[in-house]
């Protein structure tokens, strides 16, 4: 297959002319060697026991070659990333360096974070843009630029398609395989995460099915702020001896390291007028398919609504799901722009924003995410309290929804079809 060039790839080209060591992270499958070794003149492939072998009697030896060196899944060998922060110390050129990594090692090699010499980019699914589902009409770049930016295009998609690209899955590989193919490779992907992936990273899970009733109920409980306590509930119902906090807590971080979590960290603005902000993360996978997946959604019960119970849910499954998909698109797009992405929301849940996306001085637009083709007053309610309480920090507003039509209303709001934001 012909590769699909990722918004990754831009950061690449203009950061490894000028850096001599970038370290592109993020979980099993979402296309960091393909993007990372092609511009490399010699490889290390640490997931092969021969190369592992001899990397690790000797991990200077990644230092002797000439031209661009890539350590893939480095983490396997976490010497190596001393290795490397010590000859970006010695003086290693532009471009000497590149890393891959699925999961930060266990915290007691103690290692150093590299900062100052190793530069990280995260690397997550496929967004909506690269998947080149429809040609974008809105840019996010505009929407986050001081003058209020033109907003206009139409589509055609409908809900129908929103749920397909959700359960197509963001990962390459698992989009790439026939239709019959894809649940099989999710349950693989789970799979592999209780049963390998956790030990890869030097850890034990004595009960890896508890470890996968609570990652299922984490995606039962997607773009939600449910506690940790009533997740741990929902994954041990009608149980007595429940796993310890302690150890549902060793498990949400085994999966941070290796990146199956990605929650949405919480807005701290620091004003007195915004003082009952809540402080936790807002749930998310990595991608929204395995979500589907672990709780056995298919495409007829999301759209029907008639499929399993998601007790932390306020409105539909579907509409959870869709949300994790602007997430990750937003969130892609972000991150090649340098900006931020928060979610805000109150003590006790009387005010929320879906998505704040933070410019470098700290303003923010604010973004509701919406499963519906049409605005209601009620969509942007939330949007105009944060405007009214902050008038200076909220430089735009957007409704993302699954319409056919880009148009900016009377009140200034921008209302998005999810498929047409771009770059």
């Amino acid at each position: 297959m012909d590769y699909v060039r990722r918004l990754v790839d831009d950061q690449l080209d203009e950061l490894l002319p000028i850096l001599p060591a970038i370290a592109v992270e993020g979980a099993k499958g979402v296309g960091k060697t393909a993007t990372t070794a092609a511009r490399a003149a010699h490889t290390y492939s640490l997931d092969r026991a021969a190369t592992r072998s001899i990397v690790a009697d000797d991990p200077e030896v990644i230092t002797k070659d000439h031209g661009t060196t890539f350590i893939d899944e480095w983490q396997r060998v976490p010497e190596t990333w001393d290795v490397v922060r010590r000859a970006v110390d010695d003086g290693a050129e532009p471009g000497r360096f590149l890393l891959a990594g699925s999961a930060t090692p266990d915290p007691k090699a103690n290692l150093h974070s590299g900062a100052g010499r190793i530069v990280r980019l995260m690397m997550r699914p496929m967004s909506l843009p690269e998947r080149r589902i429809a040609a974008p009409t809105v840019s996010l770049r505009s929407l986050t630029s001081p003058d209020e930016s033109e907003v206009g295009g139409d589509t055609s998609l409908t809900v129908v398609d929103y749920v397909s690209e959700i359960l197509q899955s963001g990962f390459p590989g698992i989009r790439r395989a026939a239709p019959a193919a894809r649940p099989y490779l999710l349950d693989s992907y789970i799979d592999r995460i209780v049963d390998h992936d956790v030990a890869e990273v030097g850890d034990t899970v004595r009960h890896p099915e508890a470890l996968r009733q609570w990652l299922t109920a984490y995606g039962a409980a997607s773009a939600t702020t449910a506690s940790y306590a009533s997740l741990l509930n929902a994954s041990t119902p009608g149980e007595e001896a429940k796993p310890s906090k302690q150890t549902t807590m060793a498990y949400r971080n085994l999966l941070r390291r290796m990146w199956v979590l990605d929650p949405i960290p919480a807005w701290a603005p620091g004003l007195a007028n915004l003082a009952a902000l809540g402080q936790s993360p807002k749930h998310h996978l990595v991608d929204p398919a395995l979500a589907a997946r672990l709780v056995g959604a298919t495409a007829d019960s999301l759209i029907h609504g008639d499929g399993p119970a998601t007790p932390h849910q306020s409105s539909t499954f579907l509409g959870a799901l869709f949300e994790s998909l602007a997430v990750q698109t937003v969130r892609v797009l972000a991150q090649s722009l340098g900006l931020k992405v928060f979610h805000l929301r109150t003590h006790g849940g009387a005010h929320e924003v879906d998505l704040l996306v933070q410019r470098p001085d700290l303003t923010v637009v604010a973004i509701e995410v919406k499963l519906s083709s049409m605005v209601r007053p009620g969509d942007v309610a939330q949007l105009n309290w944060l405007r009214e309480q902050l008038p200076d920090l909220v430089m735009d507003q957007v409704v993302l929804n699954t319409g056919p039509q880009a148009y900016r209303r009377k009140d200034g709001v921008a209302v998005v079809p999810l498929a047409l934001l771009g770059l």
